[in-house]
């Protein structure tokens, strides 16, 4: 008899394999930006990200259709999820604005134009293929101009079989995906 492998029992096993030995640590690449946005601000300043606990996790997670978080010790991101998120933004949306921009803490002596702000209310990979953010975003300015805020629900594909490697990808191309959309919608 012939037995059909899903991919959540495919990553699971993989999981379940990586435990098993020392922890394997996965890092997020930049996708390629050849676009440039302009926006209204000479200088941002992304604070720190606010992630669901299970995404500040360590451990990479699959979330499976029932809505069970599937993850291991012994799958883990390179770097501390909310610092790196952050830091994704931040590079990002400089490398989107060629503006200054940078993440929480400000480096520079004069004060930033603008404060981002992001809350993630979702942030998952799941077993069908779909890597998912969800939640708010807040610009502050103190100049008087108007400050903004803004949902966001966005989606990219991978491939599940990829494992924690196609999950990093996924996530990478999420946060590009979000920082397009954070230039566009709330620093204009």
């Amino acid at each position: 008899m012939m037995m059909t492998r899903t991919p959540a029992l495919l990553l699971g096993l993989g999981l379940l394999l990586a435990a098993c030995g020392s922890p394997e640590r996965f890092a997020v690449s930049a996708p390629a930006i050849t676009e440039k946005q302009r926006i209204s601000f000479g200088s941002v300043e992304v604070r720190d990200v606010s992630l669901p606990s299970y995404a500040a996790a360590d451990e990479i997670s699959i979330q499976s259709a029932d809505g069970t978080l599937v993850s291991s010790s012994g799958v883990l991101w390179a770097d501390a999820p909310e610092r790196a998120v952050a830091l994704e933004l931040s590079q990002n949306l400089a490398r989107l604005t060629d503006r200054r921009v940078a993440s929480e803490p400000w480096p520079f002596e004069a004060f930033p134009d603008a404060r981002l702000d992001v809350r993630f209310s979702e942030l998952v990979a799941r077993d069908s293929g779909v890597f998912r953010a969800s939640g708010q975003y807040f610009v502050a300015v103190e100049d008087g101009r108007r400050e903004r805020s803004g949902l966001f629900d966005l989606e990219v594909p991978f491939d599940p079989a990829g494992g924690p490697n196609a999950i990093a990808a996924a996530r990478g191309q999420l946060i590009l995906d979000l920082s397009r959309f954070i230039a566009r919608e709330g620093l204009r």
